[in-house]
């Protein structure tokens, strides 16, 4: 059975760096396309800011271009976000999703598997 399971989540101060992982278990990492989104306090979930397909193709949001990359590691079955140059504004509980009911749209709510997520608090 499909299960994600985030981590790497933290406080860091402004500029800061972070890398979250994303460990799949029950299927080969190269059967779904894996992406990651957020939720900020208090407002609703945020589109899908950037996936990897089961090829390795890789999809970003404008919005996000330049500061978040993701990747992945095959063998050890995880999907990676790092995250560079964080701003208050990165706060959220970040969440990577599978795309077990469609496909994994950037900007677009995934409606497949989620994961719990991994809290990211940026301040100073």
């Amino acid at each position: 059975q499909l299960q994600l399971v985030e981590s790497g989540g933290g406080s860091v101060q402004p500029g800061g760096s972070l890398r979250l992982s994303c460990v799949v278990s029950g299927v080969t990492l190269d059967a779904y396309e894996i992406g990651w989104f957020r939720q900020a306090p208090g407002k609703e979930h945020e589109g899908v800011l950037c996936s990897i397909t089961k090829d390795g193709r890789i999809y970003y949001a404008d919005s996000v271009t330049g500061r978040f990359t993701i990747s992945r590691d095959v063998a050890k079955n995880t999907v990676y976000l790092q995250i560079d140059s964080l701003k208050p504004t990165d706060t959220a509980r970040y969440y990577c999703a599978a795309d077990t009911n469609g496909p994994l749209v950037v900007g677009q709510l995934p409606s497949g598997l989620w994961g719990l997520g991994t809290q990211v608090t940026v301040s100073s």
